[in-house]
């Protein structure tokens, strides 16, 4: 029989000397110094925080990691476990699942015990989260939404719960509210206001112009109107957004928005996030836009980080 890897502490082999949080399907911001050995024989590799987001035998970004169980017999009446080993790759984020492997729960002092978060104070368990390892920040789920375990654009992504046919394109699926993240990437540009403004015709097109095949959804984009472009503060981040209305050949159309800041990890890369509200849905107001900007912080700060700055339509 084999089991998903349970929550513990796990050598971080992007910082020496250090252990970061498994919270059972995905990698947290909790680490602290490595306390004692780990056990002896194979054990999972941490993630490289900031290079890419890797969980146990699940989905990773762009490239899919590869993944190796290895049964051992342990002794004093110890079940048989595996140790997951680990690789990395880059791309996007995709919500986490973890695969049917098994794996121990390293041993640990008193002390040690004492200092481990339960897996419910993470914060991927939230259902109120949703939570980009990879960038270091969190967003907020608004009523009515959902975190998927898969998506087509290997992105962190929160939507509507329940789809509907897209407009224009009975073989295709589409969510009348949609907000990802993703690491910018493919470009040498640098400067926040460039990047979005770089990234929101893509935004617009990936939402209401082609789908992933390249067929036309919502009959395809008849004309775009902006209706902000400024600088705000995310996270504690100077950042820009640009927002747009669309108007589509079929359907009634909708408004979407590329919001560009720096990574609250690593080297900082930038990091957008793209929102795509159908128009005409009472539950889908502009505002909710500014609502999710002001809730993004950093993994672990809970009253901290920047404040969206409201964009009137």
């Amino acid at each position: 029989m084999s089991y998903a890897t349970p929550p513990g502490w796990y050598p971080d082999v992007n910082v020496p000397g250090t252990e970061r949080w498994w919270d059972g399907t995905a990698w947290t911001g909790y680490t602290r110094p490595t306390a004692v050995p780990p056990p002896v024989g194979l054990r999972p590799r941490s993630a490289p925080h900031g290079t890419g987001d890797v969980t146990p035998g699940g989905g990773g970004r762009a490239g899919r990691i590869a993944a190796l169980t290895v049964a051992g017999l342990a002794v004093a009446a110890a079940a048989v476990t595996g140790f997951l080993v680990l690789g990395q790759d880059g791309g996007g984020t995709q919500p986490r699942s973890a695969s049917s492997s098994s794996a121990p729960t390293p041993t640990s002092t008193d002390s040690a015990s004492a200092a481990t978060p339960s897996p419910a104070q993470g914060p991927d368990s939230d259902p109120a989260l949703l939570v980009d390892q990879l960038n270091g920040v969190t967003l907020p789920v608004p009523d009515g939404w959902e975190k998927p375990e898969n998506t087509l654009d290997d992105a962190s992504t929160m939507r509507t719960v329940g789809s509907y046919t897209c407009p224009g394109d009975s073989g295709s699926f589409c969510y009348h509210g949609t907000v990802t993240v993703r690491t910018v990437s493919g470009t040498d540009l640098t400067d926040m206001k460039a990047l979005a403004e770089e990234d929101i015709g893509t935004a617009a097109d990936r939402a209401y112009g082609k789908d992933t095949v390249g067929d036309l959804i919502h009959g395809g984009i008849r004309s775009q109107k902006e209706l902000a472009s400024k600088s705000v503060t995310v996270a504690g981040r100077t950042g820009y957004l640009v927002r747009r209305q669309v108007t589509t050949g079929k359907g009634p159309g909708g408004y979407v928005q590329s919001l560009v800041f720096p990574s609250a990890v690593g080297s900082e890369t930038p990091v957008i996030v793209r929102f795509a509200f159908d128009a005409g849905r009472d539950e889908l107001p502009l505002p909710l836009m500014d609502t999710i900007t002001r809730g993004i912080r950093p993994i672990g700060d809970a009253t901290g980080g920047g404040v969206g700055s409201t964009v009137a339509p």
